[in-house]
């Protein structure tokens, strides 16, 4: 990393910590806010994913909060072990991604302080509860419309994200039998016409394309690109060393192409693409008002999701372009939607234009700002690289070939 580059980050790094200890006190049982303004609660999912940037700070006063969260998650579980939305309110449920992500985000924060049997009673019942959400009665899991972290748009039937965080989970708690068959599951084909035999399983490999489906349900799947789910797929293990060198390849590509046609602005991957169109088949009369193309979760550029992506590139094997990635993240986090702020950590970004659409200061957009730059200086992908071992699976390039593929990324 050059010095220039290097004081940026620094910088940067400086004013996400402060945002995270700004955010650590809210007005909900003092849990931390998941935005400095607009988003007082302590949303579950958030504080979670949070969890990445909170340990990798080694700050105890971040890590004493996070605790916290993961407290008030278990005192308020279902009788089932289904953890709630808000880490306050025990009647808000429904969400296919709270309960795996706080197995992570728990599973995790065990390994950074050593105490193993943390809430183990709340570990075991939230684990019963998610070998329930398998239609198949396979590790698998399946979800409804709109229970992921998207709740406007429709992912149903086994999606690729909640399926992700099930898998780092399982091989965070030991369970490596379970963990590696529902890596097998995924990396199945998917179904495109009705099978021969009822009994064979489909996964979220799509043929002739090196990224997996976003959701496949028997004979229906999407195969839009959903960045998050398929970093996390880069990040765990999931894929394999070659298929996600070249997936990071195919999503540099296709971005280029996208910046050369208006429909991105900046050197950061979109959450999805290629966008819903309202001529198209999967589009939704409400996307009009909320989701429109490049925006929301039909194509808005999130600052959370582009740490897993810079990570991922990490992790895949490209340490130049992952540095290349974190100076365009840098640049994500500057823009502010409604405060005067040297850094506005917002919520997500309007894709073809780059400007800021959602919550200034927003907890994860922070967290994750800091886990990716730690990641980067340190050159090495913190606690997923564990979890990438215990799959067998362990970056192989060589610097050499490295700066090929990202000559020739450059080149296309």
């Amino acid at each position: 990393m050059d010095l220039a580059l290097k004081a940026r980050v620094t910088q940067a790094k400086e004013a996400a910590l402060a945002v995270l200890l700004n955010n650590l006190h809210g007005p909900f049982e003092a849990l931390p806010r998941t935005a400095g303004w607009g988003y007082p609660e302590p949303y579950t999912r958030d504080m979670m994913i949070s969890a990445l940037g909170v340990l990798a700070s080694g700050n105890e006063e971040l890590i004493t909060g996070l605790r916290q969260v993961l407290e008030a998650l278990a005192r308020h579980r279902t009788t089932h072990g289904h953890i709630p939305s808000l880490a306050n309110d025990p009647r808000d449920l429904g969400a296919s991604d709270t309960t795996p992500l706080f197995l992570m985000a728990l599973g995790l924060y065990r390994r950074v302080t050593g105490e193993q049997t943390f809430l183990s009673e709340a570990a075991r019942e939230a684990q019963t509860w998610m070998q329930y959400q398998s239609p198949s009665d396979e590790v698998i899991v399946g979800q409804l419309p709109t229970s992921d972290w998207r709740d406007e748009q429709w992912v149903l039937g086994f999606g690729l994200f909640v399926n992700t965080i099930v898998y780092a989970y399982l091989r965070l708690f030991g369970e490596q039998e379970q963990a590696e068959k529902l890596r097998r599951q995924l990396n199945e084909y998917t179904i495109r016409a009705d099978p021969a035999h009822r009994h064979i399983h489909q996964g979220l490999v799509i043929p002739h394309t090196p990224y997996y489906a976003l959701w496949t349900y028997k004979v229906y799947d999407s195969e839009r690109f959903d960045l998050l789910g398929n970093s996390l797929a880069i990040l765990t293990g999931i894929a394999s060393h070659t298929r996600a060198r070249k997936m990071v390849k195919w999503v540099e590509v296709e971005c280029a192409a996208m910046r050369a046609c208006g429909d991105l602005a900046v050197d950061l991957p979109p959450n999805l693409f290629p966008y819903i169109q309202p001529t198209d088949p999967d589009w939704l009369p409400r996307y009009a008002a909320f989701n429109r193309p490049g925006e929301y979760h039909n194509g808005g550029v999130w600052p959370f999701i582009c740490g897993f992506y810079v990570v991922a590139v990490l992790a895949a094997g490209y340490p130049r372009l992952a540095e290349q990635k974190l100076a365009a993240f840098t640049d994500l986090v500057l823009p502010a939607h409604d405060h005067a702020l040297a850094f506005g950590f917002n919520e997500r970004i309007r894709a073809q234009d780059g400007t800021a659409q959602g919550n200034d200061w927003q907890t994860w957009s922070a967290a994750m700002y800091l886990y990716a730059a730690t990641c980067v200086e340190q050159q090495r992908d913190l606690f997923f690289e564990d979890i990438r071992q215990a799959s067998g699976e362990q970056p192989c390039m060589s610097s050499e070939e490295a700066e090929r593929i990202i000559h020739l990324v450059g080149q296309n």
